[in-house]
């Protein structure tokens, strides 16, 4: 029998600086543009009812100076502001659309806070409980961290997420989220539990007051819920999906196990993930009204005390696995992501776009388009 000639994935396999190609500097536009179409295995839903949009442009916030010169930045992707059911702003450059999914990275979280809440109002959960009281294999990084140190971000253990270290653990994480190859191709792909298993030396997590940003947190999380839910995490997705009711599609990543990649790998368009703020502004009710998400827990998440991000985004608090101050609630992305929810005048505003930077990240930067966004909203 013929042998054929064969090559290693070009997209997901590893090269320079330990990133696979769609994520190394020189490919991640285009990268963060086709994530859903890259990814190694993916899943993909569609509402069943479509929240319809209609353009009312806002002639101040079209003329807003912050959010100009963040659009005329060459990392820009898209924006949209929508406040109810009107389309107030959106713009989307020249190599890009507002109904083409992105990667939104870790906004993607949100999914968890929506899911958790839901299950802590039914009981299943207790966020006092420990993590090896549901996963009795987890190693030794979380096996004594109760749930509620996983949501708000302040487990510290060896787990490292340092974009600017090629050989942090969030990259090997990757191999698990469904987004690269092993570096040696002929070795096994890690799966979800193998990777969260492995991470060792958890500290003590009493008081904590700066997030310890671990996304590897949500893994763990979301293998609780995998084990626990009365629903499958794919009839979780469905329900949100139709509770937000996107115009196009959901994608998320797939671990080799079959986990979504709750911890960053969720692609939408802006204009989508506007509506997905909207789910937030409604206080957890759907697109009929009806009730949907745990609004109690909701609601306590803006308002309980957690530990604060690092500056510039200091004035934001981790709390359940969103970002807020008590008025805003939403959620940061790598590469350039940020969804911001004003639930005084109800506007969903969400940002994208792309870092191309060796590292993906700009901290400042991340802090300025939460800024401006809060601005947009407040004035």
């Amino acid at each position: 029998m013929k042998k054929h000639q064969t090559v290693s994935n070009p997209d997901l396999t590893v090269g320079k600086k330990n990133k696979q190609r769609w994520n190394q500097a020189n490919h991640r536009r285009h990268g963060f543009h086709n994530a859903y179409r890259l990814f190694r295995r993916a899943l993909m839903v569609r509402s069943r009812n479509v929240l319809v949009l209609a353009s009312e442009p806002n002639i101040s916030i079209q003329n807003h100076p912050k959010l100009k010169k963040l659009i005329h930045s060459p990392a820009f992707s898209a924006v949209c502001i929508v406040r109810d059911d009107k389309v107030l702003m959106e713009a989307a450059a020249d190599d890009f659309s507002t109904s083409q999914p992105h990667s939104i990275q870790s906004i993607s979280k949100l999914h968890i806070h929506l899911i958790i809440g839901q299950l802590v109002s039914q009981g299943v959960l207790s966020l006092d409980a420990k993590v090896r009281d549901y996963l009795p294999d987890i190693g030794s990084g979380y096996a004594e961290a109760p749930l509620q140190a996983l949501l708000d971000m302040t487990v510290k253990n060896n787990f490292s997420e340092d974009y600017s270290d090629p050989h942090s653990d969030c990259y090997t994480e990757e191999i698990a989220l469904g987004w690269r190859l092993p570096s040696n191709n002929m070795v096994k792909e890690s799966t979800l539990v193998d990777f969260t298993n492995s991470i060792t030396g958890c500290c003590d997590q009493e008081n904590v007051n700066v997030v310890q940003y671990k996304s590897a947190n949500t893994d763990v999380l979301t293998r609780i819920l995998a084990k626990y839910s009365p629903k499958s995490l794919a009839e979780h997705i469905e329900e949100i999906a139709d509770a937000i009711g996107y115009e196009g599609a959901f994608h998320i990543s797939l671990s080799p196990d079959g986990y979504p990649a709750f911890s960053g790998g969720g692609c939408l368009s802006v204009r989508d993930l506007a509506r997905f703020g909207l789910m937030f502004a409604r206080e957890g009710l759907d697109i009929h009204g009806a009730k949907f998400a745990n609004s109690v827990f909701m609601s306590k998440s803006l308002s309980r005390d957690a530990p604060s991000l690092p500056q510039p985004k200091e004035w934001l608090r981790y709390s359940n696995h969103l970002m807020t101050d008590g008025r805003f609630v939403g959620h940061a992305g790598y590469g350039g992501q940020f969804l911001l929810v004003d639930t005084i005048t109800k506007t969903s505003c969400s940002f994208l776009s792309v870092l191309e930077n060796e590292d993906g990240y700009d901290n400042e930067y991340m802090g300025e388009v939460a800024a401006t966004l809060r601005d947009i909203c407040m004035h």
